[in-house]
């Protein structure tokens, strides 16, 4: 009881500065999207370009938002206590999912320039992806997305507001609820992400698979999350807030499953490397020699050691996840990292002979990612950054690792 005092004593509403947070940020979205508007209206990069840049970025958001879902459901799913002090951060990123459904019209906008399935004559020339017509053509594609935004944003919501509504009412039976639903929901979660992947990354190239495609994506999603989580913590903690509730213990946690899920995504990419090297089948192999090819190669190698290697070792012994300052700075590089793993799924579809970023890539970075993070504190403006009536509050204050 004396922690949950502690708790109350502190600083858990953003309050004022919340205000301040989410407009600044959204300004500051608004206008790097205009800017990335105004290179492409005035010719200094291509409207296809400008596209494909705008790509790479959304699908690095949405990874994150999703990402903060999944962590959401999996708390409920496995009846977690640790995490209670933590979840509020994550239900914030899911709240900006409706944001991200109107940030996804700019990707319907370009599709004749993505797509090339998109495009009647491509598709007639080539009886691979003429043979993918019934799945691959536009109508379909937009009802496949209306429906997997409509999953998120609903299910989102739903986990979104019953803890809030926990916050004032202190309804135990809001939890049950919560818990009942997360197995379904994860399981629609999977498939919607799965599918998703495939549509937004996979189909650049319709004439390749890859049957482990989805997972690679959640693969990334989970390390990104987890790193996310891990910065912000950090930053609400250098500017006063949660400084009793969150511990040195939920950071080590933290620290655990994004160990945990670096080995995981190294795991995928391998696998996936590896089944495609063996069949040696043209269709599949062609996606790969793009990516090693005029420096595309370099980039490959930057993420087996810096997506790899680097945090491995980094985050291998207890002390480093039990070192807040140490494993936020390893949780922004994740975060570099996560981009530069979406940059190399997406770029080298318009920019094989060159790997390195353009402008238009980095202000578009700096636009969706303020608008998710203007989207996250707007939808925690004014409330507690803690569930205060979780009947499993108590639990997460005092956790310690064995």
């Amino acid at each position: 009881m004396e922690r949950t005092t502690d708790i109350f004593a502190e600083k858990r509403h953003l309050g004022a500065l919340g205000e301040r947070l989410w407009r600044r940020l959204a300004l500051a979205g608004t206008a790097a999207l205009l800017v990335s508007v105004a290179i492409a209206a005035l010719g200094a990069e291509s409207w296809r370009r400008f596209f494909f840049a705008y790509l790479v970025n959304f699908a690095f958001v949405l990874s994150l938002a999703l990402g903060a879902l999944y962590f959401v459901l999996l708390h409920h799913l496995t009846h977690s206590g640790w995490s209670v002090v933590v979840r509020r951060v994550g239900e914030a990123l899911t709240a900006a999912l409706p944001l991200l459904a109107l940030l996804f019209i700019p990707v319907l906008l370009g599709l004749k320039e993505l797509y090339p399935w998109s495009q009647t004559a491509v598709a007639a020339a080539d009886h691979v992806v003429h043979g993918k017509a019934a799945y691959l053509n536009v109508p379909f594609f937009v009802v496949r997305w209306a429906v997997y935004l409509a999953a998120w944003i609903v299910t989102g919501r739903f986990y979104f507001r019953r803890s809030l509504l926990q916050d004032s009412s202190g309804d135990t039976s809001l939890t049950l609820q919560m818990e009942r639903r997360a197995g379904p929901a994860m399981v629609l979660f999977g498939i919607t992400l799965t599918f998703a992947s495939i549509d937004l990354v996979m189909s650049l190239d319709p004439r390749w698979f890859s049957t482990i495609f989805g997972v690679y994506y959640f693969a990334g999603s989970v390390v990104g999350i987890y790193a996310l989580l891990t910065a912000v913590l950090f930053a609400l903690q250098g500017s006063g807030f949660l400084r009793n509730a969150v511990t040195v213990e939920h950071y080590h946690d933290l620290g655990k499953l994004l160990f945990g899920f670096v080995v995981f995504w190294a795991y995928i990419g391998f696998s996936q490397y590896m089944l495609i090297w063996y069949a040696n089948i043209p269709e599949e192999t062609g996606w790969l020699a793009h990516r090693q090819e005029n420096g595309w190669g370099w980039v490959g190698l930057l993420l087996v050691f810096g997506h790899f290697l680097i945090p491995f070792v980094a985050l291998l012994s207890r002390a480093p996840k039990r070192r807040p300052r140490l494993l936020a700075a390893v949780a922004v590089w994740m975060l570099a990292m996560h981009w530069v793993d979406v940059y190399w799924l997406v770029t080298p579809a318009v920019s094989p002979g060159s790997p390195l970023p353009r402008l238009v890539d980095l202000t578009l970075l700096v636009a969706l990612g303020s608008l998710l993070l203007a989207g996250a504190a707007y939808a925690v403006r004014g409330r507690s950054l803690v569930p205060e009536r979780d009947p499993r509050l108590e639990e997460s204050l005092a956790f310690e690792n064995a």
